[in-house]
């Protein structure tokens, strides 16, 4: 059997754990490529237009695996920590696929909740029954991928640079390099390091939600508030990044909690969609890092990272 994974969304994250339960399953397991312009104009053609960037492209990666396997997993992730949820558009993703591109093969589409080791089992054991019946087998596949996924590093944390910066946002935009354009390689060659959320102990993130009048309900919202106020607090970096996709509600309140907490600290919001243009992301990274070279010699601020 020949098993989908849409290279979108929350792969990024979790690619370890879904490649290696369906591989030991015995599945022959075809990932979609990675994204390109040919996926984005997919996307755009079958998502609804209302759709963020990461939606739509998520669209075009099941687009182009519906001819390549017999079952395609369209995950409707619920929770990925306790007391917590994230955008609502995950839990109604298996619908919005299904109803809007036609000729799809079966899906899996089974709610997931990771926050602990016996939930995900909960959608192992159902997932894994499309594949084999074989109960024990799916046991051992499980584990064997619940390991991968614990012993998978992810992040970017670059040492050895004059300039460093948090960079914030949703995981599918910092780590899609079609999406973010190469962001964090440019970043690079500009001579600015990079920072991720990944870095940034859980209790630290804690810490800083705490001092909020109300405790966000968005995962993703309360780890890059936690990250970003935290990194600056620190002076761990010196400025802050923040990759948003246009139309992101979570991101539009998030955004504004963020720059009222770290006042005059170097800020810069980049909003993507199917329509941003390289040379204005490229102009305005450009600026932000002349803006961080010019404030450390005129301040007199000595780097303390890198």
């Amino acid at each position: 059997m020949k098993v989908g994974i849409p290279k979108g969304l929350l792969y990024y994250k979790y690619h370890p754990f879904l490649i290696t339960f369906f591989k030991e399953l015995g599945a022959d397991v075809v990932v979609s490529e990675g994204t390109n312009k040919k996926i984005l104009d997919l996307g755009v053609k079958y998502a609804v237009d209302e759709a963020c960037l990461p939606i739509k492209i998520f669209h075009g990666h099941a687009a182009a695996l519906r001819d390549k396997c017999d079952i395609i997993v369209i995950p409707r992730i619920m929770q990925i920590k306790k007391n917590e949820y994230i955008c609502p558009k995950f839990c109604g993703l298996p619908e919005m696929v299904a109803n809007s591109i036609e000729n799809m093969p079966l899906s899996i589409t089974e709610p997931i909740y990771t926050f602990t080791k016996k939930r995900l089992y909960h959608w192992a054991k159902s997932a894994g029954k499309k594949v084999t019946g074989n109960e024990f087998k799916i046991k051992h596949a499980f584990l064997k991928a619940y390991e991968k996924q614990l012993n998978y590093t992810a992040g970017i944390f670059d040492e050895d640079y004059d300039i460093k910066i948090a960079l914030v946002g949703h995981p599918y935009n910092i780590y899609d390099n079609f999406v973010n354009m190469n962001l964090v390689n440019k970043l690079n060659k500009l001579g600015v390091g990079v920072e991720t959320m990944e870095f940034t102990q859980e209790f630290l993130i804690s810490l800083e939600i705490n001092n909020l009048y109300k405790r966000p309900f968005w995962t993703f919202a309360r780890e890059n508030y936690g990250f970003a106020i935290n990194a600056s607090k620190e002076k761990r970096v010196d400025g802050i990044i923040y990759i948003s996709s246009f139309n992101c509600g979570i991101d539009s309140v998030i955004i504004e909690l963020i720059k009222d907490k770290v006042g005059s600290f170097p800020f810069l919001t980049l909003k993507v969609d199917e329509h941003t243009g390289e040379a204005g992301i490229d102009t305005r990274i450009e600026a932000f890092t002349d803006m961080l070279e010019r404030r450390i010699v005129n301040e007199g601020n000595i780097p303390t990272h890198g």
